[in-house]
């Protein structure tokens, strides 16, 4: 295993920093949607859950798809976007981002959605009785109880969102330097000759990454049954 070139370097950069921006940017929504579909009773509830989790079961080519039409420069909201902030996603690492957290959100939303159902809605009934405002009770006792799953939907967010590989390349290609996450230069060396080595090396950074990822969640997921049978 040789030293890693300044392309892979590059790569595998980018793929953190993409993950980061990605997992960060979504967790505020993540938090809200998963507060709306635990405690939340509305016309639509099923159609909100529908829309949220579709990543999971659409082809990732799709989804990068439908965020291009949707973020191209062209797109319903990327022209407007371009023209009037600046603000351009199409081929460019923060469309990679923002493919990334769109598929990274249903896994972060199911894992704060699950240890907010687990909280004891006795807690806060009783935080409200005593005159808490509903944000300060959810501030002081309901955040911190559902901590360790929000830790979760991090770890389980950036892990989906530093392996996302179809609707990236759909969305913002493949552009060394600027869109070429990791997923995306494995690809590219299994496309010329002699560069198994670099696609074997990228693969194994994945695998230890991604396996890193399962074991906190793993860990994080047995703290939360453990909190929840005390």
């Amino acid at each position: 295993m040789l030293p890693l070139s300044p392309e892979e370097i590059t790569a595998i950069l980018l793929s953190l920093k993409v993950a980061s921006v990605a997992t960060l940017g979504s967790l505020p929504v993540a938090i809200l949607v998963a507060w709306l579909l635990a405690r939340g009773r509305f016309p639509g509830k099923l159609a909100l859950d529908t829309l949220v989790h579709l990543p999971l079961v659409m082809p990732p080519v799709v989804t990068g798809y439908l965020l291009l039409l949707l973020f191209g420069r062209k797109g319903l909201l990327g022209g407007f976007l371009a023209e009037h902030l600046g603000i351009v996603f199409a081929f460019r690492w923060t469309g990679a981002a923002l493919a990334c957290a769109v598929m990274g959100f249903p896994l972060m939303v199911r894992a704060i959605r699950l240890s907010l159902e687990a909280v004891d809605a006795k807690l806060e009934e009783a935080a409200g009785t005593l005159g808490a405002a509903p944000v300060f009770v959810f501030l002081t006792v309901t955040l911190p109880l559902m901590l360790p799953g929000i830790l979760v939907g991090i770890v389980l967010g950036f892990a989906r969102a530093f392996g996302e590989f179809g609707a990236t390349i759909t969305f913002v290609s493949n552009i060394p330097g600027e869109t070429q996450t990791l997923p995306t230069a494995i690809y590219a060396f299994t496309q010329v000759p002699g560069g198994d080595a670099q696609a074997l090396r990228l693969t194994a950074i994945s695998v230890a990454i991604a396996a890193a990822a399962l074991i906190a969640s793993e860990l994080l997921a047995r703290r939360i049954a453990k909190r929840a049978q005390a």
